[in-house]
Order: C-alpha cells, then sequence, then structure tokens
C-alpha cells in the first residue's frame, strides 16, 4: 500500500508542536540527523526504521507513522509515574476493531483453511459483537 506522506508529514509536525519540541531536539530524540526529520516533515520517503525512530520520539506506539499514512489513526502512548521502561497505549476503538478482525481472519484462515470469506465475515461480526456487548470495545 502506498504510504500518505503528506497526511503523516502534518501529523508529525502537528505533535512535535504539541510537545513543544523544535527540529533539532526531536531529531536528537529519534536518534537521527535534523535533515533526516525535516525529510519527514516535508513529506519525502525516508527508510521505516526511520519512521520508528519517529514514532518513539513523538510517544507514538510502534508502528503509528506507518498507520497515518496508511490513512489510520495514531496511537500514543505514556509511562506511569516513575515507570519510563512501561508504555501504555490508548488504542482507539476503530483501530483495535480493526486490528481484532484482522486477527481474527487470520487465526481462521491458519485453522480452518476451509472457511469461505462470508463464514471469515461472520465469524468477524460475532467476535465484535460479542466484545460490544460486553464492553470491551
Amino acid at each position: 500500500m502506498d504510504r500518505d506522506l503528506d497526511r503523516l508529514a502534518t501529523a508529525v509536525r502537528s505533535r512535535r508542536t504539541e510537545l513543544k519540541l523544535g527540529i533539532e531536539p526531536a531529531a536528537k530524540l529519534a536518534g537521527i540527523s535534523k535533515d533526516t526529520w525535516k525529510r519527514v516533515e516535508a513529506g519525502l520517503n525516508v527508510r521505516d526504521t526511520t519512521y520508528a525512530a519517529v514514532d518513539r520520539a513523538l510517544r507514538w506506539a510502534p508502528g503509528s507513522s506507518e498507520a497515518v499514512g496508511e490513512g489510520r489513526e495514531v496511537i500514543l502512548t505514556e509511562s506511569p509515574a516513575g515507570e519510563e521502561s512501561v508504555k501504555i497505549s490508548r488504542i482507539p476503538k476503530r483501530e483495535l476493531e480493526r486490528l481484532l478482525g484482522d486477527t481474527v481472519q487470520s487465526a481462521a484462515i491458519a485453522t480452518r483453511g476451509d472457511l469461505t470469506a462470508t463464514e471469515i465475515l461472520e465469524l468477524n461480526r460475532r467476535v465484535l459483537e460479542g466484545l460490544r456487548e460486553r464492553g470491551v470495545i
């Protein structure tokens, strides 16, 4: 899938500003050069490892840059007081439903390769419905 690098650039610039970081400090947090950071904010392609570094610097969950580039939402992380090595992510409901659906589909295919697409969709629907009824999502 092609990434929408302009959408990602806007999100990165917005989050950096929200965190009150200049380009140089943000790049330093990410462990990349300020020129590479500028490429990200200009909507230019960079290595996948760079996007992972940007995720860490912006306190986004791993894979968030990729998600934003694919039109999905950012997942923020936070650390409980005094627990910098612990990261908590709040996954938006729509993203959680997508992740759960993808997982159910993968599991269904891996364990029951004979299920039809319609049966897999019904399985997804029932799993999500059950989780909604229980207040999980």
